[in-house]
């Protein structure tokens, strides 16, 4: 989850490199660090602290080196401080930053101690950097030093390695971790994320498995693990700069939130006809394979999973077809039984996370009828090991707490329900009828916001005060309510639990009292009764609810009562429409508890570790 970025340049590389870390900042902020390469010798920074900090510091005392590397932290093996920081050095001359997980770290060190070296940090990441000390002392080339050390590493790893004796080249190696190197006119980078080159390119090598990169200014080679040399196509990526630029908002999440109307016609466009959806958007041989499908199994993590458990709903209802829905980091240590003909579907914003990805390699052998994901970067290593994929088309999403990518995966997901459904049987007036429903969805969305925005922003001054709070919901509002939990502990820090409403006599009733905010999501749907009935028990005990409610419930506000009024919609795209106000609910929380609402403590935007 750490950012790495690395220049070989024909100019003074600190200011590139430093930018590369603000663009990813999002991948982890407890530390940053940058090393050079000036005349003859590595120079090191390290700060405590987001990118900011490592700037300033750069600002008072710059290096003026044209080659070096750079990294922001998110903490897993030893506490954020400055002596865990990335950059981290072996002797005099060899720097080394690294992102992932070294499991196998803790006999690594006894052996590296044994040999000598003194450790000065608590990562796993130093065993690695005193590891390819130890074997370039002993070969005197450093490529097959990276080689032989990265053979001996169990875990995960991207890690890029500057050594004052090759002051033309850095050294890079890919496992499990995402690398990319940058092409440039006279210079060369690498980074963990096209994003962080975008000012300086928009050409890039995507680093496969077990890939080992000579990179110089003139150009890069590629190796495998084996040492044989392989090719590696370059392409062209176009992104929006609008997307990294807060454009008057305050923050990046506000302004996500805002885009999901923009967001909403791109995952549409191209994929619904007038009256149906358009299998080929899922790509070529999706027609067979969903004929062929008997059954369907969801894997994702956190907000992803909880937009796999609406799915669910959809799937069942339309499709008929049997839908499990997993957590992906429990999924890949199960001894799973797969039932024939099943479609295995992976979702991730990034494409990289680590859980995800490894579930999608273990379905690879599991006799799956076919792996389809649905992904937000469509140069992601889960979208190239798929056989299908579908892009959510939300643009960049740089604030921490998914919003658009989440819409976006929901949209997705009632289209893939939509074409199971016509393999399956679903009556052709009934997808005419919900397709005709997304045809509005933008314009659906767009109202909704602008509606809800101040009503939302006055009721959260009601919650500023509390430590917890728990959302109710039923049927595919449940996930739902999961997703505002989840939105509003991510950044305002209070503790938030998604349940299903009729479970709450077993259990979480007792929590309930004048302290304890209770928020409903209260379509008008079959289950509303049943939600009435429940949100009752909850009055009774003195909670405080706060319901969004469709304009035609009977829900009144009253004593103890809040309602905010949410604008009809067809009942199919609730789940998606009633995500907003949940969304502004957590925003306008964490701003009035003055938490930092893109980067929330201890968290980061892509999960590439387990």
């Amino acid at each position: 989850m750490c950012g790495i970025v690395g220049v070989v340049g024909a100019r003074e590389v600190q200011e590139i490199l430093l930018t590369g870390l603000e663009r990813l900042e999002y991948r982890g902020y407890d530390s940053a660090g940058v090393a050079t390469l000036e005349n003859g010798s590595v120079h090191r920074t390290r700060r405590l602290g987001k990118v900011a900090a490592l700037r300033e510091a750069l600002t008072e005392a710059p290096t003026a080196g044209r080659i070096g590397i750079a990294h922001t932290r998110w903490a897993t093996h030893g506490v954020p401080s400055e002596k865990n920081a990335h950059p981290h050095m072996s002797g005099d001359g060899l720097a080394l930053v690294h992102n992932g997980i070294i499991e196998n770290h803790e006999s690594l060190r006894r052996e590296l101690q044994a040999l000598g070296y003194v450790f000065e940090s608590e990562t796993d990441t130093e065993t690695v950097v005193h590891l390819i000390h130890h074997t370039y002392a002993a070969c005197g080339d450093l490529r097959e030093a990276v080689r032989q050390a990265v053979q001996r590493l169990e875990g995960a790893y991207g890690l890029v390695v500057l050594h004052q004796d090759h002051p033309d080249e850095l050294i890079a190696a890919r496992q499990g971790s995402p690398l990319v190197v940058g092409v440039g006119i006279g210079e060369m980078y690498l980074a963990s994320d096209p994003l962080a080159l975008r000012p300086v390119t928009d050409r890039f090598v995507f680093m496969e498995e077990g890939d080992l990169v000579v990179v110089r200014r003139e150009g890069f080679e590629v190796f495998s693990v084996d040492d044989e040399k392989q090719v590696r196509a370059t392409v062209r990526i176009e992104m929006a700069e609008e997307d990294t630029d807060k454009r008057g908002y305050a923050h990046h999440m506000l302004k996500e939130i805002h885009q999901q109307p923009k967001v909403a016609t791109a995952t549409l466009e191209g994929r619904i006809s007038k009256d149906q959806v358009l299998e080929g958007a899922f790509g070529v041989g999706a027609k067979a394979i969903f004929d062929e499908a008997q059954a369907v199994t969801l894997v994702a993590c956190g907000t992803s999973f909880y937009a796999a458990s609406v799915a669910r709903y959809w799937i069942e209802a339309l499709a008929g077809l049997p839908c499990s829905v997993e957590i992906a980091s429990e999924f890949r240590y199960r001894t799973v039984a797969v039932a024939p003909k099943t479609l295995f579907v992976t979702l991730s914003q990034s494409g990289e996370t680590a859980d995800t990805l490894a579930a999608l390699r273990l379905a690879k052998e599991r006799g799956y009828l076919a792996l389809l994901t649905l992904c937000n970067v469509p140069t992601s290593t889960m979208v190239r090991e798929a056989d299908l994929a579908l892009m959510l088309e939300a643009g960049t999403e740089v604030g921490v707490a998914s919003t658009k990518a989440f819409t976006a995966m929901l949209i997705d997901l009632l289209l893939l329900a939509l074409c199971l459904g016509r393999r399956k049987g679903l009556p052709a007036e009934e997808e005419r009828a919900i397709v005709e429903a997304l045809h509005g969805l933008p314009a659906q969305i767009k109202h909704t916001l602008e509606v809800l925005e101040q009503p939302v922003r006055a009721l959260a001054q009601a919650f500023v005060p509390h430590s917890n709070a728990l959302f109710l919901g039923r049927g595919e509002m449940y996930p739902i309510a999961l997703e505002g939990a989840l939105k509003l502990k991510e950044i305002s820090y209070i503790h938030a639990e998604g349940y299903p409403a009729g479970e709450l006599k077993h259990g979480p009733l007792a929590l309930v009292d004048e302290h304890m905010p209770v928020v409903a999501v209260a379509p008008n749907d079959e289950l509303l009764e049943k939600l009435e009935s429940n949100l009752q028990e909850v009055r009774a005990r003195g909670g405080q609810l706060y319901v969004f409610a469709d304009e035609d419930t009977p829900f009144e506000p009253e004593p103890g009562v809040e309602v905010v009024p949410v604008p009809r919609c067809a009942p199919i795209l609730a789940p998606i429409i009633h995500t907003l106000p949940l969304q502004l609910l957590a925003y306008y929380v964490a701003v009035l508890r003055g938490t930092d609402v893109d980067q929330p403590r201890n968290l980061a935007k892509s999960v590439t570790v387990e």
